[in-house]
């Protein structure tokens, strides 16, 4: 008896610890966010490009897409490392906050991948989305034709089946879309034969955006989605932990339905610990 005793309260000190540290981690990242944050507001000047012939073969172009009430800064971190490895043609997009709808956020989103696609000459894209980034860009490949257009989708902290967190927020329209049960969540819930866009979606054990956590899995029968547990870290630090930024490389380079990370319908894969520090740029809200 004692031994379990002490074993339960190892496990349980355990716990409080990881809880503390994943905390003060997102305060950390908070406070540094609030201070990049006036540097995302304005829209980001659209690249040139290259001409087509002298782009990688295969490295498509990628697009961020930040979380509720956030911008593009969010990606600062995120997006240096894409580029520091391969990626030459990273786009970071904000919509407006006065948007009410994520379905006319998804419209707006169709347009920008055609103009990227012109500029270009690439057929396919990526697409990274944190917390409602990700719901706006699954509505986009789902219901929009995104599919053809989308190579692989990469969510972060995504509620995909909704969230009950900050129940204070529900005035807005956004948030009340990203409740259980939302008009958008069923229509995102409904078959989807054929849709031909892989989804990674990368999911916290101590997210406290998703309530609950599990609601940032994919599972839908129809899509070809796997889903990768973080563990020791909340909903601020998904787009700028390293460990997650090379479990999104990792993703985005799986050319091929067969890769390791992305050959399940719905499955967890191995669990990516993050444990550590990382840099400012996080999202403030969903």
């Amino acid at each position: 008896m004692e031994f379990a005793k002490v074993t339960t309260l190892m496990r349980t000190t355990a716990k409080v610890t990881t809880l503390v540290k994943a905390t003060a981690l997102e305060f950390a990242i908070l406070t540094g966010h609030l201070v990049l944050y006036p540097t995302g507001i304005a829209a980001e000047r659209p690249s040139l490009g290259v001409p087509a012939p002298s782009l990688v073969p295969g490295r498509r172009p990628v697009i961020l897409l930040h979380g509720f009430v956030d911008n593009r800064s969010v990606f600062v971190l995120l997006r240096r490392s894409l580029t520091r490895h391969g990626r030459d043609h990273v786009e970071s997009l904000n919509y407006s906050p006065l948007t009410c709808d994520l379905r006319a956020a998804a419209v707006l989103l169709s347009r920008r991948v055609e103009a990227i696609r012109s500029r270009t000459g690439q057929s396919e894209v990526d697409i990274v989305g944190h917390s409602l980034g990700g719901l706006i860009a699954r509505y986009y490949v789902q219901c929009l034709g995104g599919d053809t257009r989308v190579r692989t989708l990469v969510t972060l902290g995504t509620p995909h089946s909704g969230t009950v967190a900050v129940p204070l927020a529900d005035a807005h329209p956004l948030v009340r879309q990203m409740r259980p049960g939302s008009e958008v969540l069923r229509e995102l819930a409904r078959p989807a034969p054929g849709c031909r866009t892989r989804f990674v979606s990368f999911w916290s054990d101590l997210d406290r955006m998703m309530t609950p956590v599990e609601t940032a899995r994919l599972d839908h029968p129809d899509l070809l989605a796997h889903n990768v547990r973080v563990s020791g870290i909340g909903h601020l630090a998904l787009p700028v932990h390293p460990t997650v930024a090379a479990g999104i490389l990792a993703a985005l380079d799986a050319d091929e339905p067969e890769a390791p990370v992305a050959d399940s319908h719905g499955r967890d894969g191995p669990e990516a610990g993050a444990s550590g520090s990382s840099g400012p740029g996080a999202s403030s809200a969903a």
